[in-house]
């Protein structure tokens, strides 16, 4: 009978349909309609979402790569050629998709990669900068161990808000200040245990490679931004693949300066695993990841998926090593979601 009567009022004045039509393109009170926004807006967002979900995965499997690449407590590889592999694995991942583009859409001036010397000499610094980061984050661990490194390695955040600030002449309202005061407190709480008073005491030579780990991590982020964000029409390919050229070049001399008899004797890939092999693709996805989001959403964001990896990475060891999560972690991970908040209602009202 309900079949009935509403076929009947559909074939006497076509109510249900109209009805439906009407309903077509409305959303609900105060929220937005997704068929409101630009496809342009939506591909943007949806690019922007995937490259920082993607960095967050990849920073959080980090850590745990390096840890298992090391056998008795050490590395039986040479780090320069390990870094060497990424800087070579990223430029060819970047020729790759280039040629993708080159085939669908053809060579233009944003996507060739022949360019001009004044848009090509400032790749050097960020890709120097890139090499003295990547080798000193190997051999920190000499002098601090897992947890004492995580907490150490927060420094990052501030010296990235006070660089972004100078270099890029953005301003960072009080609310975004306060958000970075709160993730480096909570990241810190995050990894404190019963031994936290052991885990603070770091060495001198430690504190200081995490403090230049620190800066040279925000200064090369940044800097690496404002070059990207220079030309925005350029290709992110073509300028990926500039840094990492650069990024080869200076691996290759840090080669002959450290371990070149080494590689010599024993051979390039002398003591590479299948974990050594995971963790050299790792670093490069992560660093084309890095260079999508500082393209597409900008290093704050970069810094906000990798704390947030930080703490993704202490979930996936209570599965891999039987890490045992405390009241310490669930409130530092609180905090950190507060001040993910607060950082983005600070955008608002800058």
């Amino acid at each position: 009978m309900e079949y009935r009567k509403i076929k009947d009022e559909d074939d006497d004045g076509g109510t249900v349909s109209d009805d439906i039509e009407n309903l077509r393109g409305t959303g609900f009170p105060g929220v937005a309609s997704v068929s409101n926004v630009p496809p342009r807006e939506q591909a943007k967002w949806k690019r922007k979402t995937i490259v920082t979900l993607a960095l967050t995965f990849l920073t959080s499997s980090q850590a745990i790569l390096i840890v298992w690449s090391k056998r008795a407590g050490k590395y039986e590889y040479s780090v320069t050629t390990a870094n060497f592999m990424v800087e070579t694995l990223k430029c060819a991942l970047s020729l790759a998709a280039l040629a993708r583009i080159w085939k669908s859409e053809g060579v233009t001036d944003d996507n060739r990669l022949s360019t001009t010397l004044d848009e090509v000499i400032v790749y050097p610094i960020p890709a120097l900068l890139y090499l003295v980061k990547n080798l000193l984050q190997y051999y920190i661990f000499a002098y601090v161990d897992a947890p004492g490194y995580q907490i150490l390695k927060n420094l990052n955040i501030i010296s990235t808000g006070v660089l972004y600030r100078i270099i890029l002449k953005k301003k960072l309202s009080e609310i975004q200040w306060a958000a970075f005061i709160l993730l480096c407190a909570g990241c810190t709480t995050a990894q404190l245990n019963s031994r936290s008073d052991q885990v603070l005491q770091t060495p001198l030579p430690g504190w200081i490679m995490a403090i230049v780990m620190a800066l040279l991590s925000g200064f090369a982020g940044v800097y690496t931004e404002a070059i990207i964000k220079k030309r925005p029409s350029r290709n992110i390919n073509v300028q990926n693949f500039w840094l990492y050229i650069f990024g080869m070049a200076f691996n290759a001399v840090a080669i002959l300066i450290q371990d070149f008899v080494a590689v010599m004797n024993k051979g390039f890939f002398h003591g590479y695993s299948i974990i050594t092999t995971l963790m050299i693709l790792n670093h490069a996805l992560s660093g084309i990841a890095v260079s999508m989001v500082m393209k597409y959403a900008d290093n704050i964001v970069k810094v906000y998926s990798t704390s947030v990896a930080m703490l993704l990475t202490a979930v996936v060891s209570v599965f891999l090593f039987g890490f045992n999560l405390t009241l310490a972690f669930f409130l530092g991970a609180t905090v950190v979601s507060v001040s993910v908040y607060l950082h983005s209602a600070g955008k608002l009202q800058r």
